[in-house]
């Protein structure tokens, strides 16, 4: 009776999350009328309309540039800079290890307006507000916070035995890192990394605050369909979310296909 509860409740769960999207996906297909009709319709006919009004807007094509620019070059150098970082904090016990990890957690637990209020007088004395170079650096510290506290448990749980295993063979430090405790951790990093990557992707009030027209991220140019007139235009607005949530599926996918191909080639060649 607990294995079939907790089934249930599993599958409740997963229905939670995927209903609302298969859902967004149907009506992004509709059109409005079909929306909006008192009666839920399963059954209708099917247009592209709302996807080419989304796909032909100039500002849709640039906010997904700028998007991918901007998140693109905070994740790898949030990555270049927190992996190392989390070796360290997990592999080399300091005095204020412990109070390192925690400044790095309370970065998340400040509410994004806290955040980007300073950030946006900070940019603006800098003359670099609404620059991409302002939303790198800005969405770089939450990328770089995430990686960290996401990837010190991945790297303990790395073996201290092949590690020094590889001391023993004549590996440096450097070696070590590159060589062992990335390819034994790298599934866990590659879900810190993609992590990141879809928190810094949906990102909205930091980008609002920042932006005003010439670096302006996709999920800005999305909020702004909602103001194409006095009639919300909800077949717009679901095709919007659904191109709006394909970058980082995309981008994980390949990410992770890419990281195991390359340590398993590795491995094989070791």
């Amino acid at each position: 009776m607990g294995t079939l509860l907790a089934r249930l409740a599993l599958i409740a769960a997963g229905l939670s999350a995927l209903v609302p999207v298969l859902w967004t996906f149907l009506n992004s297909f509709k059109n409005r009328v079909d929306i909006v009709s008192s009666v839920p319709k399963f059954f209708f006919t099917p247009t592209l309309d709302n996807y080419l009004y989304v796909l032909n807007r100039e500002a849709v094509g640039a906010g997904l540039l700028n998007s991918i620019v901007v998140v693109g070059a905070a994740v790898i150098i949030g990555a270049l800079l927190g992996l190392p970082a989390a070796y360290a904090l997990a592999r080399y016990p300091l005095r204020w290890g412990n109070d390192i990890q925690f400044f790095v957690l309370s970065m998340r637990f400040l509410p994004p307006v806290a955040v980007a209020i300073p950030l946006m007088v900070i940019w603006l004395q800098l003359e670099l507000y609404d620059t991409r170079v302002a939303l790198i650096a800005t969405y770089t510290l939450l990328t770089l916070s995430t990686v960290i506290w996401l990837a010190i448990p991945a790297f303990k749980a790395v073996p201290k035995e092949v590690e020094e295993a590889g001391r023993v063979d004549g590996y440096g430090p450097y070696a070590i890192f590159f060589r062992i405790a990335l390819p034994i951790a790298a599934r866990s990093l590659v879900g810190a990394i993609a992590f990141g990557f879809v928190l810094v992707w949906n990102e909205f009030l930091i980008a609002l605050m920042l932006t005003t027209s010439e670096a302006k991220t996709l999920p800005i140019v999305a909020s702004e369909l909602s103001q194409l007139g006095r009639d919300v235009p909800w077949g717009i607005l679901n095709a919007s979310v659904i191109l709006l949530s394909l970058p980082p599926l995309l981008m994980v996918g390949v990410l992770s296909g890419f990281l195991n191909a390359a340590f398993k080639r590795k491995r094989e060649a070791s």
